[in-house]
């Protein structure tokens, strides 16, 4: 009888873990003016360098839990297209749309040389070793080739042109440890080079050929690489593509560790299998899965990246769930960080796990002495179309009701027409907008309390549709024991229903305004800023709904005509066999 195989197990795994960011909830963010695309670390500097797409640039100075913001650059006049930090963590480079490229000194803050490229450069890397003289950077363009350009010098002709692709270079990464650099083209291919001689690195690998090695599994799987990051001890690298493959090689072998399915269809089969650590509710998946699929027809700048932690045990990458920590080791899922926050879908990530460097300016103090033993594990990551970076760490937000300024900190300033429409918004609020309401249903009366001044757009939705008998006679099509009624469908099947603007509107979720009670008046929707016409009353705390549903009213009497609703029977698609209905909306505005 064989014997069982021996289950893989990491020693001192928690040990791992607890250097590790491990919170539901992202603790702050902060703002750019566009969409952030690009994030990073700089290693032994401390500080986290920040791009988006309006070609700003942005450095921060990791602290004592948090980071504080020390400059900003008008990097390009364009889309910045790839971002890259020297090993030393003494240097950053951009390359934008304008055809340029520029390389700033991080700890002076200040841009030391610029080149003007007569080509539209795809990826960017700096490929020197801490310590060597010439400080050379890789930049290349959309026919494959590879230019390499000494930082140091005043010359802005490349010393060296590489021809190893055939067709658009979409990533370059350094291997500092074994000094190799691998690129990888839009045909699926990799290649290592070594930055010295530009020759295949035959020293430095376990093969001669690269027909003995899996590292042309994306060529044959018809996908590319748009992001590839290299363990710390270099023994090991990741790629992610548009198959929503996750893929770890062993560098020296060029052979496949792990495979790992995150496609929409994997995504589809984990929600169905019931499974408690992954499942989500109905509606949220949905949301999130409509997000994941716009994800893929958007531009690949800023395409998710998967990370790994200082020991090269744990492998950390953006799912629609969140952000999944997997053992390497175990092949396992140790943890997903962020999956409450469901109006984000994460993108790029990078990790700081080090001890911050001291404050000179604060040396001497207890906090100070605090500061330096120890560790903070901050992970900060952008999110599709979100102007923000969002900084997980192992210290969950503060309370609405504690915090200063909430976790959501606004350092740039609203643009003029925001500012004309927020005024707008709340002059309309205080003067035409409902504060009460009373939903006279076939049931009997339900009176609610409005937020015109928290939510004033869907306020102004539901006055304005009531007013003018929107809502005269509609049904509630949708009634769950236990959860909600849902009505606002003039179609009564919850298909149906419009704006007052004649489509869907953006959320307006507060902080202040949960569903921690029963009876809150919730809109309905089918994903981010999709809100219609469609609203629904809980009838428990239903926790889950917050950051998805926008609050923007609360039963004040008549729980138990919410209640006599809610008990009517129902088919197997949730519609009362006997039609339950709103005759009509009385408006109060004091």
């Amino acid at each position: 009888m064989p014997l069982a195989k021996k289950k893989k197990v990491l020693p001192f795994e928690q040990v791992y873990l607890d250097s590790l960011p491990c919170t539901e909830m992202y603790e702050t963010s902060y703002m750019h003016r566009d969409a952030v695309t690009f994030v990073a670390v700089t290693p032994g500097t401390d500080f986290f360098i920040t791009a988006s797409n309006d070609g700003h640039l942005k450095f921060w100075k990791k602290r004592f839990e948090g980071i504080e913001f020390v400059k900003h650059f008008r990097s390009h006049l364009g889309p910045i297209l790839g971002l890259s930090v020297s090993t030393d963590g003494l240097y950053c480079a951009t390359i934008g749309q304008d055809k340029s490229v520029k390389i700033y000194d991080v700890v002076n803050f200040d841009m030391t040389l610029m080149i003007r490229l007569p080509y539209l450069p795809t990826a960017c890397e700096f490929i020197y070793r801490k310590g060597e003289a010439q400080q050379k950077i890789a930049v290349s363009d959309t026919t494959g080739k590879i230019y390499i350009y000494d930082t140091v010098s005043s010359s802005m002709e490349p010393t060296k042109v590489l021809e190893c692709h055939r067709a658009a270079v979409r990533v370059i990464r350094y291997n500092a440890a074994k000094q190799v650099v691998v690129s990888a083209d839009d045909k699926g291919v990799i290649e290592y080079w070594s930055p010295v001689d530009y020759q295949f690195p035959t020293a430095a690998v376990d093969f001669r050929f690269k027909s003995d090695t899996d590292l042309y599994s994306l060529a044959k799987a018809k996908t590319k690489a748009l992001s590839l990051e290299m363990s710390k001890d270099g023994e090991q690298f990741s790629t992610m593509g548009p198959d929503r493959r996750v893929r770890v090689f062993r560098f020296a072998t060029g052979k496949l560790r792990h495979v790992i399915d995150e496609s929409l269809e994997s995504a589809n089969d984990v929600q169905r299998s019931g499974n408690e650590s992954y499942n989500l509710e109905d509606i949220d998946f949905g949301r999130r899965l409509a997000v994941d699929r716009e994800m893929g027809k958007s531009d690949e700048v800023g395409f998710p990246n998967a990370v790994f932690d200082e020991s090269g045990n744990f492998l950390l990458y953006p799912t629609l769930l969140g952000i999944k920590v997997v053992n390497l080791v175990t092949s396992r899922c140790s943890r997903i960080i962020g999956k409450v926050e469901n109006t984000e879908r994460f993108m790029r990530l990078a990790m700081f796990q080090g001890v911050p460097q001291k404050d000179k300016r604060s040396r001497g103090s207890g906090k100070d002495t605090k500061a330096a033993t120890e560790k903070d594990p901050t992970l900060v990551c952008s999110a599709f179309q979100k102007t923000r970076l969002y900084l997980f760490t192992r210290r969950e937000p503060e309370d609405a009701e504690d915090a200063v300024g909430g976790r959501d900190v606004f350092n740039e300033k609203p643009l003029a027409e925001e500012m004309v429409s927020a005024a707008s918004l709340a002059a309309t609020a205080s003067t035409s907008l409902a504060r009460t309401a009373v939903i006279h249903t076939t049931f009997g009366d339900i009176h609610v309390k409005l937020f015109p001044d928290e939510c004033p757009k869907t306020c102004e939705n539901f006055t304005v549709h009531s007013r003018n008998g929107y809502y005269d006679n509609l049904i509630f099509h949708r009634i769950i024991k236990g959860f909600m009624l849902q009505t606002g469908d003039p179609l009564g099947d919850g298909t149906g229903g419009v704006s007052i603007w004649g489509g869907e509107f953006q959320d307006e979720i507060s902080r202040d305004l949960r569903h921690d009670r029963p009876y809150c008046l919730s809109m309905a929707n089918a994903g981010p800023n999709t809100n219609g016409s469609q609203f629904f009353f809980t009838t428990v705390a239903t926790p889950w709904l917050d950051g998805k549903h926008t609050v923007f009213g609360r039963v004040v009497k008549g729980a138990d005509v919410v209640h006599g609703i809610e008990k009517a029977k129902t088919d197997p698609n949730d519609k009362p066999l006997v039609d339950i209905k709103m005759v009509n909306i009385t408006l109060g505005f004091n």
